[in-house]
C-alpha cells in the first residue's frame, strides 16, 4: 500500500471513530454527525445536520483534505484535535498542516507549514 492510500485509510478510520463516539456524545434523534468521503478529491468531511429547537444546523466539524501528499486539515471542531489522532495512528507532523491556522502562525504550531 503507499503512503497515499494509508493516509485515505487513516483519515477515513479516524472520522469514523469520532462519529461513532460522537453518537454517544450528543445522545440525541435530533443532532447526528455523517463521515463523507470524496477518495477522487481526496476530501474528507464530518457533518453535523439536525435541528435545535427551530434552529437547523448544518455544518462541517472536520475538514482533511490530502494535497500534494500531505494531509491538510482545513476544519476541526473536535474536543482534542484530529491532528493528534492521525499523529498516533503513524502519520509524521512533517505531513499534517494546520490549514485553519493563518501561514504565519504555522511555523509555530510543530506541523507542516504548507502543502
Amino acid at each position: 500500500m503507499d503512503k497515499l492510500d494509508r493516509y485515505r485509510d487513516v483519515i477515513e478510520n479516524k472520522l469514523n471513530d469520532f462519529v461513532t463516539i460522537s453518537e454517544r456524545a450528543l445522545g440525541s434523534d435530533k443532532l447526528r454527525d455523517k463521515a463523507v468521503f470524496d477518495r477522487h478529491n481526496d476530501s474528507y468531511l464530518v457533518v453535523r445536520e439536525g435541528w435545535i429547537g427551530s434552529r437547523r444546523v448544518h455544518s462541517f466539524v472536520v475538514h482533511v483534505e490530502i494535497i500534494n501528499g500531505k494531509i491538510v486539515i482545513q476544519e476541526d471542531w473536535t474536543e482534542h484535535g484530529i491532528a493528534r489522532d492521525l499523529e498516533a495512528a503513524g502519520v509524521p507532523k512533517s505531513d499534517i498542516v494546520l490549514g485553519f491556522q493563518p501561514p504565519e502562525v504555522r511555523p509555530l504550531t510543530g506541523y507542516a507549514v504548507a502543502a
